[in-house]
C-alpha cells in the first residue's frame, strides 16, 4: 500500500459498506436533531428549553459511558451496532408520533414537550454505545496501516452526512413539515440497519473474563490519564466544545436575530458541517501528522475567533462565512484527535478509550448546549456566543503554554511505523 495513499481504506469492501451505513444513520440523526431543536423552540420560544434538550441527552450518555465501553470491548461489534440502530429506529418513530397532526391536535404542548425530552433521554443512553462500537468496528474492518486514512474517511463521511442532514432538515421543515420529515428519518435509520448486516461478525479481542467490571473500567480510565498525548487532546477539545458551541442557539439566531426562517436555519447549520467536511477531505491529501499538536492548538484558536465573529454579526452571509470557517477549523481538530486515538489505543481497549473520549468530547456537546441555553437566558444570545468564543481562546492559550507534550506532539513516527 502506497504511503499517504488518500484512498487506502476505500480499497476494503466492508469499509465502504460501513461508510454508507454510517452516512445513512448520521444523515438521519443530524436531521432529527435539527428538527427537534426547531420544534421545541417553536413550542416554547424559550432558549433554555433548547439547553434542556442537551441536558436530557448528556445525563445518560455521560453516566453510562464507561460501562458502555466495557460492554463494547466484551461484545461482538457488528451485532451490538445493529441492536443500537434498531432501538434508535423506535426513538425516531416515537418522535414522529409526537409531532403528527393527530397527536398535536389532541395533546397539550406540555405533554408533547415532555415526551420529546423522554425520547431524547433514551437516545442519550443509546449514544453511549454508538461511539465506542463504531470506533472499535473500524479497527476490525481495515488493517492497522490504514487506520489514519480510515479515521479521516470515517470522520469526513460523518460530517458529509451532518452537512446534508442539517441542510435537508431546515428545508424539509419548510417543504413538508416536521412530522413528515421525522417519518423520512425513521426510514433512513431502518435502511442503515439493513446495511449493517452486510458487514460480517468480528472477533472479540478482549477475552479476559477474570477481570471484573470495576477493574476493566479502571484500566481504561488509567490508560487515558497516563497517556499525555490523548489526555491533552481530549481536554482541549472538551473545553473548546463546551464553551464554543453555537449550534444549540442557531434556531434563536435564525428566528429572532437574523430573521431568515427555516431555510436560513438550515443554511446556518449546514455551513458549519460544510466547512468541516471540506477541510477533512483536504487532510486525506495533506496529512496532519507532522506538528500535530501545534496544528490542533491553531485550529481550535481559529475556531474560537470565528465563533466571536458570528456572535458579533448582524449580517446573514457574514454569519454563514464565520460558521463555515469555524467548521473548517473544527474539522481539522477532529481529524487530528481521531488519528491520535486510532494510532495510540490498543485494540483490546478501544471500547473503553472511546467511551472516555465520549465523556470528554461527545458529552461536552450536550453540556455545551445546556451552557449556551443558560447563558443566552442570562446574557442574551449574542453575548452568550461571544462569551463562549472568548473562553475558547483563553483555553487554547493557557493549555498551549502549560502542556508541553501537547504543544510538541508529532505523529510522524507513529504513522510511518504503521505504514511499514
Amino acid at each position: 500500500m502506497a504511503k499517504n495513499d488518500p484512498y487506502a481504506a476505500l480499497k476494503f469492501k466492508e469499509f465502504n459498506i460501513f461508510l454508507f451505513m454510517r452516512f445513512l444513520l448520521v444523515f438521519g440523526w443530524s436531521m432529527q436533531f435539527i428538527v427537534i431543536e426547531w420544534e421545541v423552540y417553536s413550542l416554547t420560544k424559550d432558549p433554555l428549553a433548547l439547553g434542556i434538550i442537551g441536558l436530557m441527552e448528556i445525563i445518560p450518555a455521560f453516566t453510562m459511558a464507561l460501562f458502555a465501553g466495557h460492554i463494547v470491548d466484551r461484545s461482538e461489534k457488528r451485532n451490538l451496532l445493529a441492536i443500537c440502530i434498531a432501538l434508535f429506529s423506535f426513538i425516531s418513530l416515537g418522535l414522529f408520533c409526537l409531532t403528527w397532526d393527530v397527536v398535536v391536535a389532541n395533546w397539550s404542548t406540555k405533554t408533547i414537550l415532555y415526551g420529546i425530552y423522554t425520547l431524547v433521554f433514551f437516545g442519550g443512553f443509546l449514544r453511549s454505545f454508538f461511539g465506542p462500537t463504531i470506533f472499535s468496528l473500524i479497527a476490525l474492518i481495515v488493517p492497522k496501516k490504514a487506520y489514519p486514512n480510515a479515521a479521516t474517511w470515517s470522520t469526513s463521511t460523518w460530517k458529509a452526512a451532518t452537512v446534508l442532514g442539517a441542510l435537508c432538515g431546515g428545508f424539509f421543515i419548510h417543504w413538508i413539515g416536521v412530522d413528515k420529515t421525522l417519518c423520512i428519518i425513521f426510514v433512513l435509520v431502518v435502511l442503515a440497519l439493513i446495511f449493517t448486516f452486510r458487514i460480517k461478525k468480528k472477533p472479540i479481542l478482549n477475552t479476559n473474563k477474570e477481570e471484573s467490571v470495576k477493574e476493566s473500567l479502571a484500566v481504561g480510565v488509567k490508560f487515558v490519564f497516563s497517556n499525555k498525548a490523548i489526555l491533552g487532546a481530549l481536554t482541549l477539545d472538551m473545553i473548546a466544545v463546551l464553551f464554543g458551541g453555537t449550534v444549540a442557539l442557531l434556531s434563536v439566531f435564525a428566528q429572532d436575530i437574523l430573521e431568515v426562517g427555516s431555510q436560513g436555519f438550515g443554511v446556518l447549520n449546514a455551513s458549519i458541517s460544510l466547512g468541516s467536511i471540506v477541510s477533512m477531505f483536504l487532510t486525506t491529501y495533506i496529512p496532519v501528522a507532522k506538528n500535530a499538536g501545534k496544528k490542533l492548538l491553531a485550529s481550535i484558536f481559529i475556531f474560537g475567533l470565528c465563533i466571536i465573529v458570528f456572535g458579533l454579526s448582524s449580517s446573514f452571509w457574514l454569519s454563514v462565512v464565520a460558521l463555515f470557517l469555524s467548521g473548517a477549523a473544527d474539522g481539522i481538530s477532529m481529524v487530528i484527535r481521531q488519528t491520535i486515538l486510532q494510532l495510540k489505543t490498543p485494540d483490546e481497549m478501544r471500547g473503553r478509550v472511546s467511551s472516555v473520549n465520549s465523556m470528554f468530547v461527545g458529552s461536552s456537546n450536550e453540556l455545551g448546549a445546556f451552557e449556551s441555553g443558560l447563558a443566552a437566558k442570562l446574557l442574551g444570545p449574542a453575548r452568550a456566543v461571544i462569551f463562549g468564543g472568548t473562553m475558547t481562546l483563553l483555553t487554547v492559550v493557557g493549555l498551549g503554554f502549560k502542556n508541553k507534550v501537547l504543544r510538541e506532539l508529532d505523529l510522524t513516527e507513529d504513522y510511518e511505523f504503521d505504514e511499514n
